[in-house]
């Protein structure tokens, strides 16, 4: 009870903190919310003087931040969220109005994300206690792809290709259930390739556990086995589902964008982008109270299904099995990317020539040119040295932070529960409020909300091997904490979280790039990866080689990336010795 009313007041102070930062963001970025607010309103309007006078005693913010907080907070105990300060609308209908826009939509990608995460556990399934021997790679190369694939890429994609060249579906709009396809799609890919990978993770380990050999070995169908070796697999896969959940509500904000959607995330980041301040903090403070509840009914259910062996320290490990077989394809894909670097160094990468405009691939330009006549194979080859060393940089950061916070999950599951709430944008601009702008903003911004998803990962590994029998059995004969974590915990949690933050690498060097729509990241003419994209987006129709170029190269590094953390894993001396000399009838020494 006292731990439960503990992390309760943990998230209502971080979700206060939140909110009350948001209420002041204009006045620790330094900004006037008068201009800004009147450039919303009127974007020929002159901001004279009097004007901006005008707004100041229209919205009371003569009165100061702290009194425009307190009013906010007084009128919501009442249920009034305020009146906008743009439109001057009540927020909190817009607001609910929004929110059931994400549901809807969040409701038909998780749909899409477990048909997708079904088929990519499809072959490990099928083979089901041979594939946990044999130490077959998991996945494909497909899924390895989609998995690494941002939703603005897939969206982007999806729109141009199906929507405006095909014309299957509408790509604009948000009208009725043939409107929800594209964007769920575009959504739910790429998070059911992710969980796909994570769960083919994990399956190898429960086909191996006795229960599972022993159903075979009695003749119990296959499938039977099969679908108690996903229910196995759940407890340590639900938080992230969870974060998945939020995050294709409140953090689908480039989605959205593209398909024209009225969501949550669209709303909550045209009020950032105007500062009006009621509406934002209204929208932040439903992504919390949702990223609340989506993330403690999936601890629910993940205790649920563990039952008490969770509680009594009787769960087998799920990370006995042996590593994958070595691959070539890593050294493949990582020579195809090379090549392309290579290739695209030795041209200028800002030389311009406006009579080669949108050319498409030539001898002369392998990968076309944009839309002022830029090679883009030059543009790809420059912009890779920033582009792959920063992501990587902050995948290695946020891969340190999220287990050193996995590891103190009193700490960081309410935390988590902050972060994975807030869009990636909105970090940014509160990032640049406190930090101030300049090279490092981006990357402080990626950082700050990038590490919440391979925290949860941790924790909900680490909540199972605790309770795993032979841990148990090695704590009571006497081993330290010491021992405990470095020969037991680590080995068993950091290849899972290692392969889940390769995994994440591309959307990384991605979201990067879209900061700089609010000039927080890379600008033009800088030739970052997923800043070209997003340059030649508005050309696709017309060339679409110029966006398929950058996407292309942003598929082959999360191939690339995804691949290598096939065989990621930690030799474990002890146990691997002693199953050996166990085999050989040798006897084993106990710990």
């Amino acid at each position: 009870m006292r731990r439960g009313a503990a992390g309760l007041v943990w998230r209502a102070v971080l979700a206060g903190g939140l909110v009350c930062g948001i209420g002041l963001l204009p006045w620790l970025a330094h900004t006037d919310p008068a201009r800004t607010v009147l450039k919303a309103r009127s974007a020929d309007r002159d901001p004279t003087p009097e004007a901006l006078a005008d707004v100041r005693d229209q919205l009371g913010l003569d009165d100061g931040p702290l009194t425009l907080l307190g009013r906010w907070f007084a009128g919501l105990v009442r249920g009034d969220a305020g009146h906008s300060w743009i439109s001057g609308a009540p927020v909190l209908p817009d607001v609910l109005r929004a929110l059931g826009v994400s549901l809807l939509l969040m409701a038909v990608a998780l749909a899409v994300a477990a048909a997708t995460a079904a088929v990519v556990c499809a072959r490990t399934l099928r083979l089901g206690a041979r594939r946990a021997l044999d130490g077959r790679p998991a996945g494909g190369a497909a899924s390895a792809v989609l998995a690494a694939l941002p939703e603005f890429l897939t969206a982007s994609v999806l729109a141009t290709v199906v929507g405006v060249h095909l014309g299957w579906l509408p790509a604009l709009g948000w009208y009725g259930p043939r409107w929800t396809v594209l964007p769920a799609l575009a959504l739910g890919l790429p998070a059911g390739a992710v969980l796909g990978r994570l769960l083919d993770d994990l399956l190898p380990g429960a086909f191996a556990e006795p229960w599972a050999r022993a159903a075979a070995a009695r003749g119990v169908p296959g499938r039977r086995v099969a679908r108690q070796a996903v229910r196995r697999c759940l407890p340590g896969l639900l938080p992230n589902l969870g974060l998945f959940a939020v995050g294709l509500t409140g953090g689908a904000v480039a989605v959205e964008q593209i398909h024209d959607i009225p969501g949550l995330g669209r709303t909550t980041l045209q009020a950032a982008l105007a500062q009006d301040l009621p509406v934002l903090q209204a929208g932040t403070l439903a992504m919390l109270l949702l990223a609340a509840a989506s993330t403690g009914l999936c601890r629910a259910a993940a205790r649920l299904l563990a039952g008490p062996a969770l509680r009594d320290g009787a769960l087998p490990t799920l990370h006995r099995h042996p590593p994958s077989a070595p691959s070539g394809r890593p050294l493949l894909l990582g020579a195809v990317l090379l090549a392309v670097v290579a290739a695209g160094l030795p041209r200028d990468p800002l030389a311009l020539d406006t009579g080669d405009r949108l050319r498409p691939p030539s001898p002369q330009h392998p990968f076309g040119t944009d839309a002022l006549g830029r090679d883009l194979l030059a543009r790809i080859g420059h912009g890779a040295l920033d582009t792959l060393l920063l992501a990587t940089g902050i995948g290695a950061a946020c891969l340190c932070l999220g287990l050193l916070l996995g590891f103190l999950p009193r700490l960081s599951t309410p935390l988590v529960d902050t972060v994975n709430a807030v869009p990636p944008v909105l970090g940014a601009l509160l990032v640049t409020a406190v930090a101030g702008g300049g090279p490092a903003t981006p990357a402080l911004a990626v950082t700050a909300v990038a590490w919440a998803p391979l925290a949860a990962h941790t924790a909900a590994l680490l909540r199972q091997e605790r309770a795993t029998l032979h841990l148990t059995a090695t704590r009571a004969l006497g081993a330290s904490r010491s021992h405990l974590l470095r020969y037991e915990l680590l080995p068993a949690v950091l290849p899972s979280v290692t392969r889940h933050a390769l995994l994440r690498l591309p959307g990384i060097a991605l979201a990067l790039a879209s900061l700089g729509f609010l000039g927080l990241g890379a600008r033009p003419p800088a030739p970052e990866w997923g800043l070209l994209l997003a340059e030649n987006q508005p050309y696709a129709e017309r060339a679409p080689w110029a966006v398929l170029a950058p996407a292309a190269v942003l598929a082959l590094l999360g191939a690339l990336a995804v691949t290598a953390a096939g065989g990621t894993r930690l030799p474990r001396p002890i146990r691997a010795n002693a199953a050996a000399r166990e085999r050989r009838g040798e006897p084993v020494r106990a710990v």
